[in-house]
């Protein structure tokens, strides 16, 4: 079992003479007609881990609700379904500008819609950096693991952050047989996939292909509500931006999202706990990196 000081201790520091561009340029690629929330909560948090430079992809229909709203984000809009999801006419431009890039955060809020989920299988394989896979991201590939295979056996580095339900629809298992050995099945997916798993819920595991696990111990039921799972995205994209390897970035993330999310309940009790607060505490808990 993995201890979380090891990892913390290893964390890259920063020079007296760093700038911005020592420290990632992350691309969140999220949101939809009525999900702008996750991908102001993913791309946010992504700035506040620490990320060098954030740009935000969304379907153009948003781009204004979302750059009135992210001060230090570049918000940037790409072509969109009728639905005002992201198109698979986006996938050029969209790959083109991922050139600039060096971390992936693909799915908060992306919607179900079937040209979206296609847009995502395709570039997935053709990022060239890390990518963290989470919610709608990781819908795009029920039914076609066969793609998720495809993508990491060409190279993809990628971090998958399922509930249990994400990942029982992903593997065909039954939510119950998840839960009843969460250990034992995180180690069977990341391996079966070459990722790192991210099986979120009480004490989230953190495992990779090699067998290393991780078992979180931050975090209260105050978490399990919208828009927490979108921050934690975020983060891991941060850290991985800042030359974390995928396993050590997954653990801190976390370890520190929970430890926001433990702090912001001191203050405003699990029932009042929103996504926004665990936002507004990782300066807090970050401290602890420096």
């Amino acid at each position: 079992m993995i201890s979380i000081d090891s990892i913390r201790d290893a964390f890259p520091k920063r020079r007296s003479d760093s700038h911005k561009g020592d420290f990632g340029r992350v691309l969140v690629v999220a949101g939809s007609c009525g999900y702008t929330g996750a991908a102001y909560l993913a791309a946010q948090a992504a700035v506040r881990a620490g990320s060098g430079l954030v740009t935000l992809a969304v379907p153009e229909s948003i781009h204004g609700i979302l750059a009135s709203k992210l001060t230090e984000v570049m918000v940037k809009p790409f072509a969109e379904t009728p639905e005002r999801a992201l198109d698979l006419d986006a996938q050029s431009e969209l790959l083109s500008f991922a050139k600039k890039c060096s971390v992936f955060a693909v799915g908060p809020g992306l919607s179900q819609d079937k040209a979206t989920a296609q847009l995502v299988r395709r570039i997935a394989p053709r990022l060239k950096g890390p990518i963290v896979l989470d919610a709608d991201g990781i819908s795009a590939f029920c039914g076609y693991t066969d793609a998720l295979k495809k993508a990491t056996g060409s190279g993809a580095s990628i971090v998958l952050t399922p509930h249990p339900g994400e990942l029982a629809k992903l593997t065909g298992r039954s939510v119950e047989d998840i839960q009843k050995s969460r250990k034992d099945i995180a180690l069977k997916v990341a391996c079966e996939y070459n990722i790192v798993l991210v099986l979120k819920g009480h004490g989230t595991v953190v495992a990779d292909p090699s067998g290393k696990l991780y078992i979180n111990d931050t975090g209260n039921p105050g978490m399990a509500s919208g828009g927490v799972g979108d921050v934690l995205t975020g983060v891991i994209a941060a850290f991985l931006a800042q030359g974390a390897n995928t396993f050590d970035a997954a653990v801190l993330g976390v370890y520190f999202h929970g430890l926001a999310g433990d702090i912001a309940a001191k203050e405003k009790g699990i029932l009042s706990l929103i996504a926004t607060d665990i936002l507004d505490k990782l300066p807090e808990a970050l401290r602890q990196l420096g």
